[in-house]
């Protein structure tokens, strides 16, 4: 999977849609939590199949927020940060430009009030 640049990220970047759904959210906070599990182990506690939790866990897996490691004849789920720094870094970025506008428009309607008070006098 290649490199998400924060340029690039928009609402249909997988990550979104990974994080979309209350139950990938969840697993990834249930292998931030405890480490490396398999998808039986991730099962427990969720009212769905194993196979209902690997198909969350390739979504997540497919959004770079996951790895899957073969041991023996399990495949242990880890949790991988990357793609949140990625979406902070993005978050940021829109915050800074939405408080950019904001400092602007107080300028704007300052300088409007100044102007109201000085044509009163």
């Amino acid at each position: 999977m290649r490199k998400v640049r924060r340029s690039e990220l928009s609402a249909d970047t997988p990550v979104f849609g990974a994080l979309a759904d209350p139950v990938r959210r969840s697993l990834l906070l249930k292998l931030a939590e405890s480490g490396p599990r398999t998808a039986t182990q991730l099962a427990t506690g969720y009212p769905m199949t194993r196979q209902g939790v690997l198909k969350h866990l390739g979504i997540l897996e497919a959004a770079g927020l996951v790895d899957a490691c073969k041991q023996g004849r399990e495949r242990r789920y880890t949790f991988k940060p990357g793609p949140l720094a990625e979406l902070e870094r993005w978050r940021r970025a829109i915050t800074a430009r939405w408080e950019r506008r904001l400092l602007r428009l107080k300028s704007i309607l300052e300088q409007e009030k100044d102007g109201v008070h000085s044509t009163i006098r």
